[in-house]
C-alpha cells in the first residue's frame, strides 16, 4: 500500500472540486479518508479539506496524484519542484510534468512562482537564477534547460463558480439549441466591449461556413469597429472570402440568390490562382482584388491574421502557413494578451486554438452542430461555453449588439 495526504482550498464544494476529487479516487480503485475539513459558512467564505489518499502501490498513487492535481489538489507537505535537464534537443526528460491550461505555480527555493504563458500539454521550464517559470512545447526544448518532473512542488488553481453573475456565467458547461439566443449574444457582446475598453485582444477563429452563409460582411464590420484583433483560420476561409470578393460566390453558390453558378465550382481555384499571380494578399488588396471582405478589413486594420493550412488545401493561397509546427508557433504567439475568444463554425482550428488558450480566456463556441461544441470542451477546453445556432444569424445579431 502507498498513501499520502492532499489539501483542497477555496470554494471546493459549490464548484464541485471536492466531489470530483472523491470520484477520481474511487474511479482509480483507490480509497480516501478525510482527515480534516472546514466548510465555509457563507457563499463568500472558502472551505478547506485535508484528505489521505490510499492506493495499491507507489505507481498507482503517482498516477492518481497527477489527476487530482489537475482538479486543484496540492500535496499537504510543501516541497520544491523537482527538475531534470534537457540533454537532447526537442526531447523532454522522463516523467516531465505535463500542464493543464489552468493557472499554475511551481515552488522554487521555497517560493511559489506563477508559470508564464500557461497552456495545456506542454512542459514547464524553471530559470532559478531569473526567478521565472514558463511553458515550453516539447519540440522547443533546448539542451541545458531545467524541466519540472513529477508532481511535487506544483499547484493548479481550478476554475471556480463565480461569486456573482459574470459574462458567460449562465452558459457555463452547457450546450443547448434551446437557450435564449438574444441573451447569449448580449453576454458575448458585453465581453467584447469589456475587452476593448481594457485593451484586451479579441480572437475570432473562423471556418469557411462564415463565408458560405454570407456572414463575411458581419465579421468585416466587427473588424472595422475595432472589436477583433486576432483571426485564426485556414486556407478555405481566405480562399472563399476572396472568391466572394471576385465572383460573388462561395463554393460556386451565388451569395445573393443562393443558386449554383455555371462552372462556379472552380471559382475558388480561380481566386487562389489570381492571388498567387499577384504574389501576396497584400498586393492583391492593393490591386482591388479583395473587395471589402474579411481579409481586406484585416489587412486595413492591422489584425493579427494567422492562416494555418492542411493536407487537403487547394493552392494554397499566399499567406497560408503550410508547416504545421510553424503555424502552431505563430498561433501561440498571437494568443498572448487575448481575453475573449469566439470560435465560429470551425472545429479543427477551434480545437487547436483551445489547446493554446489559458482557461482564464472567456471562450464561446458557435456552431449549428452540437457535436462540434461538445467536442471542443471534451478535448480539454473546459472554459468553453457553447451556443448552437446558425453562424450567420449569430454574427449579424452580434454586430447589431455592438456600437460602432
Amino acid at each position: 500500500m502507498a498513501s499520502t495526504e492532499i489539501e483542497l482550498r477555496g470554494h471546493i464544494i459549490d464548484s464541485y472540486t471536492l466531489p470530483r476529487v472523491w470520484g477520481a479516487i474511487e474511479d482509480a480503485g483507490a480509497r480516501f479518508r478525510v482527515r480534516e475539513m472546514h466548510v465555509g459558512q457563507s457563499e463568500m467564505e472558502p472551505s478547506f479539506a485535508r484528505i489521505e489518499v490510499i492506493a495499491g502501490d507507489d505507481e498507482q498513487l503517482g498516477e492518481l496524484l497527477g489527476e487530482l492535481q489537475r482538479l486543484g489538489a496540492t500535496l499537504a507537505t510543501e516541497q520544491d519542484a523537482r527538475t531534470a535537464l534537457v540533454t537532447q534537443p526537442g526531447v523532454l526528460p522522463d516523467d516531465f510534468y505535463s500542464t493543464t491550461n489552468l493557472p499554475t505555480q511551481v515552488r522554487v527555493a521555497g517560493r511559489w512562482l506563477d508559470v508564464e504563458n500557461i497552456e495545456m500539454d506542454v512542459a514547464i521550464v524553471v530559470d532559478a537564477a531569473a526567478g521565472r517559470a514558463y511553458t515550453c512545447p516539447m519540440h522547443e526544448a533546448r539542451v541545458g534547460e531545467a524541466v519540472v518532473v513529477g508532481y511535487a512542488g506544483v499547484r493548479v488553481q481550478p476554475l471556480e463558480r463565480a461569486r456573482q453573475h459574470e459574462t458567460f456565467g449562465f452558459m457555463q458547461s452547457q450546450v443547448s439549441s434551446e437557450r435564449a439566443k438574444a441573451l447569449a449574444i448580449a453576454e458575448v457582446a458585453q465581453a467584447m466591449r469589456e475587452a476593448r475598453a481594457q485593451s484586451g485582444r479579441v480572437l475570432f477563429v473562423l471556418g469557411p461556413a462564415v463565408v458560405h452563409t454570407a456572414a463575411r460582411d458581419a465579421v468585416a464590420e466587427l473588424i472595422r469597429r475595432g472589436y477583433i484583433q486576432v483571426i485564426f483560420g485556414g486556407n478555405a476561409v481566405v480562399a472563399h472570402d476572396v472568391e466572394a470578393a471576385m465572383f460573388g460566390t462561395s463554393l460556386g453558390i451565388d451569395l445573393k440568390t443562393g443558386e449554383a453558378v455555371e462552372h462556379g465550382h472552380r471559382n475558388h481555384l480561380r481566386a487562389i490562382n489570381a492571388v498567387r499571380g499577384a504574389g501576396s494578399l497584400e498586393e492583391a488588396h492593393q490591386r482591388g482584388m479583395l473587395g471589402a471582405g474579411i481579409i481586406a478589413a484585416a489587412l486595413e486594420h492591422g489584425v493579427d491574421l494567422v492562416l494555418a493550412g492542411s493536407i487537403r488545401d487547394d493552392g494554397p493561397m499566399p499567406g497560408v502557413i503550410t508547416d504545421a509546427v510553424a503555424a502552431q508557433g505563430r498561433m501561440r504567439a498571437a494568443t498572448r494578451g487575448v481575453t475573449v475568444a469566439v470560435m465560429a463554425a470551425s472545429m479543427l482550428h477551434a480545437i487547436a486554438t483551445g489547446n493554446l488558450l489559458p482557461a482564464t480566456v472567456r471562450t464561446v463556441v458557435v456552431d449549428i452542430n452540437p457535436a462540434v461544441v461538445t467536442k471542443i470542451a471534451d478535448r480539454g477546453t473546459a472554459q468553453a461555453v457553447g451556443l448552437v445556432t446558425d453562424v450567420e444569424l449569430f454574427l449579424g445579431a452580434l454586430v447589431a449588439a455592438l456600437p460602432a
